[in-house]
C-alpha cells in the first residue's frame, strides 16, 4: 500500500503534517478528517526501492478466512445488526489469530468514532486497498450490504481460480519432485559404485561418464557447499524479489513463461476487468478505480501499465485509447470496451470481458497437463540418455577390450 505525505490544519488552526500509509489520496483525506484535521495538501511519498526484509516472512490472511468474514458481514448487515456489534461478534467467533487481532483493533477504533473503512485501512495485511475502498464507497452511498455481497462473490471467484491453478500444477510438480529425488539417489548411491569400477579401467572415459562422475563427486564430497549455495541463492532471490525492480522483472518474466505464461496473463486480466467493473458499478470515479485496481492485479508490471492508463485518462484520452496503448488486451476485449464507452455501460462490458478471460483460463487449465507432458517426457528422456551413455559406453569398451584380448 502506498505512502502519502500531507499538510493541513488541526481543530485549533495549527499546522499539521506527516506521513501515512493508505489506499488512496481520498482515503488519506477521510483519515485526517476523522482525526479532526483539515487536509490542505496530499502528495504521494517517494517509494523506497530497497529491500524490506520483513516482506520475506510477511503472511497475508488466507482468502478462505477473508471470504467467510465478508459473507458473514453481508448477512449481519443485511439483518440490521449494528456494525460495532457485528465486528465484536465476529472477532469472538473467528479462529484466525491475525483476523481476530485486526477485528479487535477495528472495534476499538469504531468505538472512538472512526469509520469502518478508515479502521480497516490500518490493517493492509488483512484488507487490501480494493477491499477498503469498496467498504468506503458502501458507507458513503448507504449500500454497505451490497458492497459486502460483491466482495464475497469476487473473493469466491479468486479462490476458484487459484484452486484450478493448483490442481493443474499438481501433476507436473509431482513429476519434477520425483525426478529430483531420483537424481539425488543415483548420485549418492548408484554412480559411486560404477565410478570405482571405471577408475580401475584406466581408459579415457566418454563425456557422459565424466559428467556423471563429476556430479556424483559434488553430491558426495561437497554436499555442504551445495547446501550453502542453495540457501544463499534462495535468500538472494527473495531479497531481489523484495525490491521494486526485482518484483517488476519477475512479474514480467512470469507472463512470458512457456505454456503457463499466457494463463497467468489472462487470469490477471480477468481480475483487472472484474475488479474494475465492480468499482465502477459501485460509483467509484474512473481514475481512482484504476489506481485501486492497479494494486489488485498483484502483478507489478501490469500495475505500472494500468497506472499509465490512469495517467492517460487524466490527460483526456478515452478509455479505449489508453487500453489499446497499454497493449494488454486482445482486439475482442478492446472492441467490448469501445462499445461500453459508447453506450455508457462500460462496467457491464468489463464484466463480460472478465467472463471471456475466465472461460479461456478454465479451458487452458483443463488442457495444461497435456501441454506439459511432452516437456516432462523430454526432461526424463534426456536424463535417461545421459545415464545410459555414461554407464553403458565404458562397459561396452571394457567388453570390447576383453574380447580383443
Amino acid at each position: 500500500m502506498p505512502w502519502f505525505e500531507y499538510k493541513g490544519r488541526d481543530s485549533q488552526g495549527n499546522e499539521a503534517k506527516g506521513r501515512v500509509e493508505a489506499a488512496s489520496e481520498s482515503a488519506v483525506a477521510d483519515m485526517l478528517l476523522s482525526r479532526g484535521t483539515i487536509p490542505l495538501q496530499i502528495t504521494s511519498a517517494k517509494e523506497n526501492t530497497g529491500f524490506d526484509f520483513s516482506r520475506v516472512f510477511q503472511r497475508q490472511i488466507n482468502l478462505t478466512e477473508l471470504q467467510i468474514f465478508t459473507r458473514q458481514m453481508y448477512s449481519l448487515v443485511k439483518s440490521g445488526i449494528p456494525i460495532l456489534r457485528a465486528i465484536a461478534g465476529l472477532a469472538e467467533s473467528t479462529n484466525s489469530k491475525k483476523l481476530k487481532k485486526a477485528l479487535n483493533a477495528i472495534h476499538e477504533q469504531l468505538t472512538s468514532g472512526r469509520q469502518l473503512s478508515t479502521a480497516m485501512n490500518q490493517h493492509p495485511d488483512v484488507f487490501n486497498s480494493l477491499y477498503v475502498s469498496m467498504v468506503h464507497v458502501g458507507e458513503n452511498s448507504g449500500k454497505l450490504e451490497d458492497v459486502f455481497l460483491q466482495l464475497a462473490s469476487y473473493i469466491e471467484r479468486e479462490q476458484e481460480t487459484r484452486r484450478q491453478i493448483k490442481a493443474a500444477m499438481r501433476y507436473p510438480t509431482f513429476v519434477l519432485l520425483a525426478i529430483g529425488i531420483a537424481i539425488t539417489i543415483l548420485n549418492i548411491l548408484v554412480i559411486p559404485k560404477f565410478t570405482s569400477m571405471f577408475s580401475r579401467l584406466g581408459a579415457d572415459l566418454p563425456w557422459a561418464t565424466k559428467l556423471l562422475i563429476a556430479t556424483s563427486n559434488a553430491f558426495v564430497n561437497h554436499w555442504q557447499i551445495m547446501l550453502i549455495v542453495l540457501a544463499g541463492s534462495i535468500i538472494g532471490i527473495k531479497a531481489w524479489l523484495g525490491t521494486d525492480k526485482g518484483e517488476k522483472q519477475w512479474d514480467l518474466w512470469k507472463l512470458k513463461l512457456p505454456v503457463v505464461g499466457s494463463i497467468i496473463e489472462r487470469s490477471t486480466l480477468s481480475r483487472y476487468c472484474r475488479s474494475f467493473a465492480m468499482m465502477l458499478n459501485s460509483g467509484v470515479p474512473m481514475t481512482q478505480a484504476l489506481s485501486l485496481v492497479a494494486d489488485a492485479v498483484d502483478n507489478k508490471y501490469m500495475h505500472d501499465q494500468i497506472v499509465g492508463m490512469r495517467r492517460g485518462v487524466e490527460s483526456g484520452d478515452s478509455m479505449l485509447r489508453t487500453s489499446a496503448n497499454s497493449k494488454l488486451f486482445t482486439p475482442l476485449v478492446l472492441q467490448m470496451i469501445a462499445v461500453g464507452e459508447e453506450t455508457g455501460r462500460i462496467d457491464e462490458l468489463l464484466t463480460d470481458a472478465a467472463d471471456f478471460y475466465e472461460g479461456e483460463v478454465d479451458y487452458d487449465l483443463k488442457n495444461l497437463t497435456s501441454k506439459l507432458e511432452p516437456i516432462l517426457i523430454g526432461i526424463v528422456a534426456v536424463m535417461v540418455m545421459i545415464l545410459a551413455l555414461g554407464i553403458y559406453l565404458p562397459m561396452w569398451d571394457m567388453m570390447n577390450a576383453v574380447k580383443g584380448g
